[in-house]
């Protein structure tokens, strides 16, 4: 079996929390009620946890989430209207290409890929 971590992201509306992966290419493999197991099939794994009240304020909510790409531009395409930065994707001085977004909890996901230093 190989590593790999798993966040599990508390939200207080697993319907929008689960709408809003949807649209960053997760599908739900596991429905407990108040627990989904998300994946896209390629390697990516995420957990929403039914949190009632969470966060108390949009802008409490101190985590974040950076999900790797190939294709930056196609997911940005998926949910260019929610994008943080005006004009992102952009390359950043950390060498990478990326945007954000917040999730319907205020969770900020990060989505980019790593610039070839060539």
């Amino acid at each position: 079996m190989d590593h790999r971590a798993v966040a599990i992201v508390p939200s207080s509306d697993l319907d929008a929390s689960e709408a809003f992966y949807r649209r960053l290419s997760f599908d739900v493999v596991g429905d407990h009620g108040h627990y989904r197991i998300l994946t896209d099939g390629r390697g990516w794994h995420l957990h929403l946890t039914l949190a009632p009240g969470w966060p108390k304020t949009i802008e409490d909510n101190p985590f974040g989430l950076y999900l790797y790409v190939d294709d930056v531009d196609a997911m940005a395409d998926a949910v260019r209207e929610l994008i943080i930065e005006p004009g992102a994707p952009h390359v950043k001085p950390w060498g990478t290409y990326e945007f954000a977004v917040s999730d319907p909890s205020g969770l900020l996901v990060r989505i980019g890929r790593i610039i070839d230093a060539a």
